[in-house]
């Protein structure tokens, strides 16, 4: 069990945050990686780059199961709300190399304090921490700026309206509500009362908190606690929650489906359930609106999706064609 001590200032203090890198840092991790259907398949998609552009180095730091920990200082605690991603890779090239150790030690062996289990990191992370933490440090931003180019950037605009239209949302919940029934509407898992904060967790962690940023997510699809691990005083307690999806978690198409309409527009057929729009596709797929509505175009012209104006927006379905291309197994 995760508890946060937090008096009536530190919740006048507690704030909303967008982070690009904690995003691109989320596709690092094992259980987002293994969540390849439905309004998630496209971190699968993300994770190859890793492969493709040889970075071998956050290849050597990302989880490939679930357990472990991915070094904090490669998504910086953010300084306001809106940090930029340029900002966030000069601040993990100048990361004070005390807490690239520290953060690096904790990855390999863990913290008995607090439940995390160590693991064991590739040799060529190992090789490139001997060459000085500030060395690391200036190498693994490198890669990143690589991978966000490669994997992030062309979608970002689209994830970053999903982003903060969730803060819009549940900044309208907060003036009606308040901050203590906010955090109980995050997750059944999370819990606010009498001046304390509890998230059912493995990890065993009490702290007092002088302040928490709430940051919501588009890649993880578990609620948690980011905490300091060199030092749990120094920084705010960052808590990462889901953004819930608008349809259920699906199965991923027939490879057959794949290979006859190519990946996308396989993934896109069968995320329609129910009626949706372009805009609600794009953010559940994290593709441009642009593209989807292009492949949503090919599909109505072949038959397997109808289209419907309902007010103002345009709700796409799939025809009964569509249904036995996707039902077919």
């Amino acid at each position: 069990m995760i508890r946060l001590t937090i008096d009536s200032t530190g919740l006048a203090r507690t704030r909303f945050v967008v982070s690009p890198l904690h995003e691109a840092v989320n596709t690092l991790m094992a259980s987002g990686a293994n969540s390849r259907t439905g309004p998630y398949a496209w971190v699968g998609r993300t994770r190859r780059v890793l492969r493709r552009e040889k970075l071998e180095l956050l290849s050597g730091l990302a989880l490939e199961q679930s357990g472990g920990y991915i070094p904090d200082f490669l998504s910086p605690h953010p300084t306001g709300p809106e940090p930029t991603v340029a900002e966030q890779l000069e601040a993990v090239r100048r990361t004070p190399p005390e807490r690239v150790r520290a953060e690096l030690d904790t990855a390999l062996h863990g913290l008995a304090a607090a439940n995390l289990s160590g693991r064991q990191l590739s040799d060529v992370v190992l090789r490139t921490l001997e060459r000085g933490p500030r060395y690391f440090a200036e190498r693994v931003a490198d890669e990143l700026g690589r991978y966000w180019e490669a994997a992030l950037a062309p979608h970002w605009p689209d994830a970053r309206a999903v982003l903060d239209a969730e803060i819009d949302r549940r900044g309208r919940f907060l003036a009606r509500h308040g901050s203590g029934s906010l955090f109980n509407s995050l997750a059944p898992q999370l819990s606010w009362a009498d001046g304390l904060i509890q998230l059912e967790s493995r990890f065993e962690v009490c702290l007092p908190a002088r302040m928490v940023l709430l940051m919501p997510t588009l890649v993880s699809q578990e609620i948690h606690v980011i905490l300091d691990p060199v030092d749990g005083l120094d920084r705010a307690p960052t808590l990462m929650y889901p953004i819930a999806p608008s349809v259920p978690v699906l199965r991923a198409p027939a490879p057959a489906l794949a290979q006859l309409v190519g990946p996308t527009r396989a993934d896109l057929l069968a995320a329609l359930v129910d009626p949706t729009t372009t805009a609600a596709l794009a953010a559940r797929h994290f593709l441009s609106a642009g593209t989807v509505s292009y492949h949503l175009g090919v599909l109505h012209r072949s038959g397997l999706v109808s289209r419907v104006r309902s007010g103002r927006e345009v709700l796409y379905r799939r025809t009964p064609r569509g249904e036995e291309l996707v039902t077919a197994r």
